[in-house]
């Protein structure tokens, strides 16, 4: 087959490609990518290319037909560096016994027992903020991700220094993870101040995984935790496992499905977090029905689990928000045979790029796209239909982490603004800032106490 006839993007600069501009301001770049009418655009990052999808139909086919786009390219090959061939990297080959092994940690079963230790973090961490505090908002939350991961993953048996050092560690990781997706592998071996910081702070969290795994082991008791549940977790009878591979997971394995999900999970959840109060703070007459909600609804303690059915509006936001600034905003996967797509010939071995937040903002699938409008989904049939919404992925490799992210998304606004109203905003307008997941900077928030009404302090022209 002959090369990918696909149109290159411009502005390309010899030797990096469009390395510079996806590290200096990537959203724009891909919007530029989708706003001139192309099915799929060629870039270059240094020597190698890849071809970004940006047509929804397209998009849904990638996702689909996991076999012909398997897990890979640039994104996923420095993903497995980190957290080995786990649920979420692995290739095609290895997914489908993984993904039978790992959904039933996920199950709706256990997800009241995860929503009590997802209430508890939230509730300890709205009750340490005072009236008129300025909290660094994106901080505060991926303390709170991190701690609610290790809460579920572990039923929070670890002491606080080393829960310390995983938070420290684990913010080492994924905003190095970016640079060493796009940076030449001959750099990231350098001996550099940032290199060995990265290197350290990975190895640090896989002892911390090991050595947890390897104590429940010899320990043997269900502690209703996602260690537990993986520990326990077996084939079904009807599939049946090779002998030299047996019908659960080996300690490494877990390692790896436990690495990969407190990474993924803890910045993911940060960031939508931070996302969603950056919106509310925005838009104070959607915040204000928000506390509308919450005051009725949990008159003033933590939301709970069995809260979430009265609580829509609460989903709505988080929704919305995922809408606007999906975390995962950019994704790759790798042809493994001649495919056809758009018209276009790609041949084995092509990288292959999909962007929620392209897909997301396209005026032919939403109606004023750039406009947080949480209403858009209450509606009988709301516009969430699989080829518009992909904050989670979809088809055979759809985050299976969808349910625990969006109830501990859900439990921590409610208990936020159950008890905090946070329409003053201190310093600039919060700007995203591009690593593995799509977060505001600077997003530093005066909050006051929900019981005093809401007669607030000027925002002096920061709101």
């Amino acid at each position: 087959m002959a090369e990918s006839p696909v149109p290159p993007a411009s502005g390309a600069v010899w030797p990096v490609g469009h390395a510079v501009t996806l590290l200096r301001d990537p959203l724009a770049f891909l919007s530029s990518l989708a706003n001139d009418g192309s099915e799929l655009v060629k870039i270059r990052i240094g020597p190698g290319a890849a071809v970004v999808v940006c047509d929804p139909d397209l998009t849904d086919r990638v996702l689909r037909d996991d076999r012909t786009f398997d897990k890979g390219g640039p994104l996923f090959d420095t993903a497995r560096k980190v957290v080995g061939d786990n649920v979420i990297t692995c290739p095609h080959r290895m997914h489908r016994r993984q993904r039978s092994l790992i959904q039933p940690t996920f199950a709706r079963a256990r997800l009241a027992n995860y929503g009590r230790a997802m209430t508890a973090e939230a509730d300890a961490m709205t009750a340490a903020w005072s009236d008129g505090e300025v909290v660094d908002m994106l901080a505060e939350t991926l303390r709170l991700a991190t701690q609610t991961v290790m809460a579920t993953m572990f039923s929070g048996a670890l002491a606080p220094h080393v829960r310390d050092r995983a938070l420290a560690d684990v913010t080492v990781v994924v905003t190095g993870l970016y640079r060493q997706m796009l940076v030449p592998p001959l750099v990231n071996r350098l001996p550099t101040p940032g290199n060995r910081r990265y290197g350290r702070a990975h190895a640090r969290l896989r002892e911390l995984m090991a050595h947890i795994v390897a104590e429940r082991r010899i320990d043997g008791t269900d502690h209703g935790d996602l260690v537990s549940a993986m520990l326990s977790a077996r084939l079904p009878a009807e599939t049946a496992a090779p002998a030299d591979i047996g019908d659960g997971m080996t300690d490494s394995q877990i390692c790896d499905q436990l690495l990969a999900f407190f990474i993924a999970g803890s910045e993911t959840t940060a960031s939508a977090l931070a996302w969603a109060l950056q919106l509310l703070v925005a838009h104070p007459e959607i915040e204000e029905r928000l506390h509308q909600e919450t005051a009725r609804v949990l008159a003033g303690a933590p939301a709970r689990y069995r809260d979430l059915p009265d609580l829509p509006l609460t989903g709505h936001i988080i929704t919305e928000a995922l809408r606007l600034y999906p975390p995962g905003w950019l994704f790759t996967r790798t042809v493994t045979t001649d495919t056809r797509l758009g018209g276009y010939d790609l041949p084995a071995g092509t990288s292959v790029v999909y962007s929620p937040y392209i897909l997301h903002r396209r005026n032919d699938l939403y109606r004023n796209p750039d406009r947080f409008d949480p209403d858009r989904w209450d509606t009988p049939q709301p516009p969430i239909r699989r080829k518009e919404f992909v904050a989670f992925g979809a088809g055979p490799r759809r985050c299976p982490g969808e349910a625990f992210a969006f109830t501990e998304l859900s439990l921590a606004l409610a208990t936020i603004a159950g008890r905090w109203r946070i329409r003053h905003r201190v310093g600039t307008r919060a700007r995203p800032a591009v690593a593995m997941a799509l977060h505001p900077r600077d997003l530093r928030i005066r909050v006051h106490s929900a019981e005093c009404g809401g007669a607030l302090p000027s925002a002096g022209g920061h709101r």
